[in-house]
């Protein structure tokens, strides 16, 4: 879902080249219909299958975009001149990275490509969002997570963040208290960078977001388009990439390049 962050977070639902605006359709019943096609979303191939969350399996196994270093960007391999996609690479690898904390189901480390603020914020449900490092390649911001991470979660609680809106946390105060825990392992990996290429943001500012739920689940439920090709119910909220309905929650972005009918 495209997004927009404004007093409350605005959803719409790319079908095919239209945007559907949904916050106004929240209190109100939707179905959504798959018909037993899905397209991928790089090259249109129809596939049996989805992989990484809308491609085809050439795409998936030829794209950089598709490699182990989107997860693990500690792993990024684009200085051993081994990356699938130089081109693709310098565009989105090569580029000014935020190292950050969120808080959605308590908080998490992560990283994120300047162009993703506070997209990516939004896509994960966090409440608030602090920059903590601004640096210059996508590689470096993985080296700063992982020494993070080891005195904080890098994931979120999925299931808890759609159960009900995230207790609020002094950020400034948690980036503090992990940059001394870490203080030995961000300093070995500034030792083997140019001062330029790390910005430790003192004076970045948390981003408060919210989103439009009128009701959280008690439980939650996953709904599955390939266990359950219609799925009807009263829109009841939207929060990160799900929407959530009174029979259970959705993530669209699970089933990118699934066509379906929407009503």
């Amino acid at each position: 879902m495209a997004t927009s962050l404004e007093s409350s977070v605005q959803y719409s639902l790319p079908l095919d080249d239209e945007l559907i605006p949904l916050n106004e359709r929240i209190g109100k019943e939707i179905s959504m219909r798959y018909i037993a096609e899905i397209h991928c979303i790089k090259c249109g191939r129809k596939s049996n299958k989805s992989y990484s969350q809308g491609y085809c399996y050439p795409c998936f196994i030829s794209l950089a975009a598709c490699d182990m270093c989107i997860m693990k960007p500690e792993t990024c391999h684009f200085h051993l001149g081994t990356c699938r996609e130089p081109d693709w690479a310098e565009k989105n690898c090569m580029q000014e990275h935020y190292v950050y904390l969120a808080n959605s189901s308590g908080v998490k480390v992560g990283i994120t490509r300047g162009s993703q603020v506070p997209t990516r914020w939004m896509d994960q449900g966090a409440s608030q969002a602090l920059p903590v490092f601004k640096v210059s390649n996508r590689l470096l911001s993985g080296k700063i997570e992982v020494a993070i991470k080891a005195h904080v979660s890098d994931r979120t609680d999925w299931r808890k963040m759609l159960k009900a809106e995230a207790d609020p946390v002094d950020l400034p105060a948690r980036r503090d208290e992990l940059i001394s825990a870490a203080k030995n392992q961000l300093e070995a990996i500034a030792d083997d960078y140019e001062e330029s290429d790390i910005e430790f943001l003192t004076a970045a500012e948390v981003i408060n977001i919210e989103y439009p739920v009128e009701t959280y689940p008690e439980k939650v439920k996953s709904l599955n388009f390939d266990k359950t090709p219609e799925i009807s119910g009263i829109l009841q909220g939207i929060k990160g990439q799900y929407l959530i309905l009174d029979c259970g929650v959705l993530n669209i972005r699970k089933f990118a390049g699934y066509q379906i009918e929407l009503s």
